[in-house]
């Protein structure tokens, strides 16, 4: 098996890296800190090549694509995990520059990600690309304007994908993760209901790929919040999401 990862230099990234290198696939690792993925890679236990790039920008990542592919062959499984998050005030005029940078990251950075191997896939006639999303995109969370909406776009952007490949062989997973142990959720100041390490979620999320699932939120629970969310009306909603904790701004 072969797997190309993004965001592999921690959190869920270097979590799958170990899941997928202990059932001895060769990996394709992708993040910007070179020497992490080479410690994840190590790690991993497995065959891996390290791309240190940036998902936003689309020239590295067709290059690291290629790479892969002309060592490796094209790969069976692509996850498009690379993501970041920071609180966001649309008031703060600094904060433009965050929102911007979310964008690039969580939903460029996907298609970046994805786009090189549609075409081989296609014509290979199978592969699965899976993208990491958010129940975060499922509504509006205050005080994390720029992180819902690019979860809600990839969820978007990942169906419409979805749909354009019926038939051809390659399959789509949206993975909507609830709270995970991570650098990224380390310094929320608000309690994280069912939250999971980084190697058991990394376990969850390789299962519901295996399993071929279009949509799955990791974990189950998660799922009946999300549910719950989504059938609040606005008015009560508002209420009770204006009492919820912010996340932390980015430091300036």
């Amino acid at each position: 098996m072969r797997v190309f990862l993004t965001g592999a230099s921690s959190g869920i990234g270097a979590a799958l890296a170990r899941h997928y290198g202990a059932r001895r696939a060769t990996l394709g690792l992708v993040a910007r800190r070179e020497q992490a993925l080479h410690d994840v890679g190590r790690s991993a236990g497995a065959t891996y090549e390290a791309y240190a790039c940036d998902v936003t920008q689309p020239g590295p990542m067709q290059a690291a694509a290629e790479a892969f592919s002309a060592r490796h062959g094209v790969p069976d499984l692509v996850i498009a995990n690379a993501g970041i998050s920071h609180g966001t005030l649309t008031g703060e005029p600094e904060d433009a520059a965050t929102f911007a940078d979310i964008l690039q990251v969580n939903v460029l950075g996907m298609v970046h990600t994805f786009q090189p191997f549609i075409e081989p896939m296609r014509a290979r006639g199978n592969g699965r690309l899976a993208g990491i999303a958010s129940v975060a995109g499922f509504r509006g969370l205050p005080g994390a304007g720029g992180y819902s909406a690019s979860k809600a776009a990839a969820i978007r952007y990942l169906e419409a994908l979805r749909v354009e490949l019926h038939g051809s062989g390659v399959g789509v997973s949206t993975i909507c993760p609830g709270y995970v142990a991570s650098p990224m959720t380390e310094h929320n100041p608000y309690p994280m209901p069912f939250l999971l390490q980084a190697d058991e979620a990394a376990r969850r999320i390789a299962h519901a790929i295996d399993a071929g699932r279009s949509f799955a939120v990791i974990p189950w629970q998660m799922a009946i919040v999300g549910r719950l969310l989504a059938l609040l009306p606005n008015a009560l909603y508002d209420r009770l999401a204006a009492r919820a904790g912010r996340k932390p701004r980015r430091p300036r």
